[in-house]
């Protein structure tokens, strides 16, 4: 099913159809400031399951991110962060960076692997964060696309409708999306580390 969302001022009812349609355990496809993502509500078990299998991954092999509406959602799932830490985060959300820390216990195993870390993201996408308001909770994320496959499908949610559709429960049709990922940048290490270059100007942060 394709839902149509206005990206400048995202409808309260449509919002609440979403996140309504994750509560009950869908996966759903929405807009970020970058790319397309997949999603479903962190707090539900079988839908994690679910998105590895539509990923093709193993749980152990995820590579998830945390979507959150703002940076308040930090404590529940991260380690406390030293301020220097916090104030590029601050300074760089929402935006189009994924920052590693360090998980803390109530961050589902899923996402932890080996490293007991988890990728956080604060998409500068005003459906995608009122969709995570309205939930409640922050949603289980992972790229519509693969890394080295960027098609132009993947940035346009009606021809996204029409591979996914029948694999998911919703797709958001917020406009054309990106066709870079974010900047993920690991800060577990006492040092900032730039894992992968995208949209994100690193420069303009640290």
């Amino acid at each position: 099913m394709l839902i149509r969302i206005n990206s400048e001022k995202p409808q309260s009812e449509s919002i609440e159809q979403v996140a309504e349609c994750l509560r009950r355990g869908c996966i759903v496809i929405y807009p970020t400031d970058t790319v397309y993502g997949m999603g479903c509500d962190i707090t539900q078990p079988k839908a994690l399951e679910r998105l590895c299998r539509l990923k093709g991954i193993k749980p152990e092999q995820a590579n998830f991110s945390i979507i959150c509406h703002d940076l308040s959602h930090l404590a529940d799932f991260t380690r406390p962060l030293d301020n220097h830490v916090f104030r590029v985060l601050k300074k760089a959300l929402p935006g189009p960076y994924t920052f590693i820390l360090e998980a803390n216990a109530k961050v589902p195993k899923i996402f932890q692997g080996k490293k007991k870390t988890v990728g956080i993201r604060i998409p500068d996408n005003n459906i995608c964060r009122a969709i995570v308001k309205a939930l409640g909770n922050p949603i289980a994320s992972t790229s519509v696309h693969d890394d080295d496959d960027l098609m132009e499908y993947y940035s346009d949610p009606e021809m996204i409708e029409a591979k996914y559709g029948d694999k998911v429960e919703l797709v958001v049709n917020g406009g054309f999306g990106n066709l870079q990922p974010s900047t993920v940048i690991d800060c577990t290490g006492g040092e900032f580390t730039v894992i992968r270059e995208g949209m994100g100007e690193v420069s303009a942060i640290l």
